[in-house]
């Protein structure tokens, strides 16, 4: 069986574990041989052919910086891409189809965006030869009979042209200081700019600085540039980032216009915008950080469930030990039934230009309340009067109620992890900290964590705390489906186990479904006034926010999840027809 060895450079530390622990417990060294050495650069190196796979030094490292894995048999290939011995490695290839969005799907860490950087020829493929600069004569030899090496034939020979939505927007300030529209008109070979500029509803901000915008706006700006920059090959790395549901759909519906023209790659995280516009999906599974493969393109719908049930049936691989499902229908009876924890009369709250008006309502408890709307529209100002950030200017919520809340924004103390949250390791190891993943980042300082990472740490910070009602805004940001997925059963788990309530705000419809019992639905006019209404039982509550986006969601008769009709299709009239937006 192939196995790889991997080591994390940042955290290996050998200094401060007793000058190399993982050195000195290897049964392999103790027989006189070598498997763990020092390398060139002080950090562990271990010799793959020598591991026996024991797992000691992988469980004896006192900062997870060792990752031993056994390949599935059936995986023979070279990689794709190697980046140095004991680092990540790519198998496979996806090849965008003419006239058709292709949706790659899979956990950070598993080498999407290194695929995308291929794609566009920022990275050359070694095919696992990292000692050696490699070349597309050999990439091209390499995949000679099939697609990709028409592909690398044209990407490497400029007869493609590439345009790249890139990952991380929020650093597109750092390298570039004009306005909105010099970004763009120095993008355009299309002409296009007021017409796909309108489409994203960026006219408003044209004249602003780049480094002045919110992350949804910069977003939307760095599609538009994907977009009107000239090539035949589009790839686009995670839309939906900092995007409300609204601006999502729009997104989605823009980039499907665009497959007509040339083929799309998406990367994305959103499992019901995905499924909404691509039409076939490739599914990257393996080891975050260690290894990634790609699977053969599958139909969207068959690449999503797949992807839930755990099982590549094509490639008879099992990616997870169990199937996700989803909750149908929430035990509303039951919460009739509960006490009422805290209610509000008619509830105003005006910060600068913009006012908020909430209309009254209730929140019993065990009952967890999802809150819908556009960016800008008041839901964190609400969130923010119920947790006592902020006081509202007419009506009042309950002061005796105890509330923990996780904001939007995520402040980053100086502590250890396990220091920022110690009931949650004392106290929750079974429904925080395993389902979370954050056994690995007990002793990681909490300002040097990645986003998803703090993402984590502040949701388990947040549920840990004794409260009456939680109150999480945006849980799902920089979190990967598997995350998402994971962090939406916990916290359905623990507000059922704890019998507590909470308030979740998010933009990822998926998750609201999954986690929530009632519906509130916030409208207005983003930044200049909202109005907060509910909670609604879920299906009347969603029926009125869809139907304010125009679109029908139904179940998937396998896995339960919602999916977004095709705008048109028979299902799409019918529902509309029978005013059931959300069935």
């Amino acid at each position: 069986m192939p196995r790889i060895a991997v080591i994390d450079k940042e955290r290996c530390n050998p200094a401060s574990c007793g000058n190399y622990l993982c050195i000195r417990l290897c049964p392999v060294n103790k027989e006189g041989k070598e498997c763990i050495v020092a390398g060139e650069d002080k950090k562990a190196l271990i010799y793959e052919n020598m591991c026996t796979g024991c797992g000691i030094c992988v469980n004896r490292c006192p900062f997870n910086a060792i990752t031993i894995v056994n390949l599935p048999d059936e995986l023979t290939s070279k990689p794709l891409h190697q980046f140095d011995i004991n680092s990540f490695r790519l198998y496979n290839m996806a090849v965008p189809k003419p006239k058709m969005i292709t949706g790659l799907l899979g956990r950070n860490g598993m080498g999407k965006s290194t695929l995308m950087n291929i794609m566009s020829s920022n990275l050359i493929p070694n095919l696992g030869d990292y000692e050696h600069e490699s070349n597309w004569d050999k990439v091209i030899e390499h995949f000679r009979g099939s697609e990709a090496q028409k592909l690398f034939t044209e990407i490497s020979g400029g007869t493609i042209k590439v345009s790249l939505k890139p990952q991380l927007v929020e650093k597109i300030p750092e390298v570039f200081s004009g306005t909105v529209e010099e970004l763009l008109k120095g993008a355009d070979n299309s002409g296009k700019i007021n017409e796909i500029a309108g489409e994203l509803q960026i006219n408003s901000i044209m004249n602003r600085s780049i480094k002045d915008i919110s992350g949804g706006e910069l977003q939307r700006v760095a599609i538009a540039a994907s977009m009107l920059k000239y090539s035949s090959l589009l790839l686009v790395d995670e839309p939906s980032s900092y995007l409300d549901i609204k601006q999502r759909i729009n997104a989605a519906r823009l980039l499907n216009s665009e497959k007509d023209k040339k083929p799309v790659l998406v990367v994305e995280h959103d499992l019901v915008v995905l499924d909404y516009m691509a039409d076939n999906i490739h599914v990257a599974f393996g080891k975050p950080k260690a290894y990634g493969i790609i699977s053969l393109p599958r139909a969207a719908k068959n690449g999503i469930n797949s992807y839930l049930e755990g099982h590549l049936r094509e490639e008879n691989i099992r990616t997870r030990n169990s199937a996700i499902s989803f909750r149908k229908t929430s035990d509303e009876k039951k919460l009739a039934k509960s006490e009422i924890l805290v209610s509000w009369d008619e509830t105003d709250k005006r910060l600068g230009e913009f006012s908020l008006k909430v209309n009254p309502g209730k929140i019993r408890k065990k009952e967890v309340v999802g809150i819908v709307g556009e960016n800008g529209i008041g839901k964190s100002t609400f969130v923010r009067v119920i947790a006592g950030e902020l006081e509202s200017d007419k009506g009042s919520v309950d002061s005796k109620l105890k509330v923990s809340y996780k904001p939007q924004y995520l402040p980053a103390e100086d502590l250890l992890v396990s220091q920022f949250i110690p009931s949650a390791f004392e106290k929750y190891q079974r429904n925080l900290i395993i389902p979370l993943e954050l056994s690995e980042l007990e002793f990681r300082s909490v300002s040097s964590l990645s986003g998803g990472e703090l993402q984590r740490v502040w949701i388990a910070k947040c549920l840990s705390e004794d409260a009456d009602i939680y109150l999480l805004d945006e849980p799902s940001a920089y979190l990967d489906v598997e995350q998402r997925l994971a962090a939406s059963k916990a916290i359905r788990q623990f507000i059922d186990e704890t019998e507590k309530s909470a308030i979740i705000v998010d933009h990822d419809l998926l998750m609201v479904d999954f986690v929530s019992d009632s519906i509130m639905v916030f409208s207005g006019n983003p930044s200049l006034n909202g109005i907060g209404d509910g909670p609604f039982e879920m299906r009347d509550g969603l029926n009125r926010f869809l139907k304010s986006l125009d679109i029908t969601v139904r179940r998937d008769d396998e896995t339960g999840r919602p999916r977004i009709n095709k705008p048109g299709s028979v299902m799409d009239r019918k529902q509309k027809e029978e005013q059931r937006y959300y069935a």
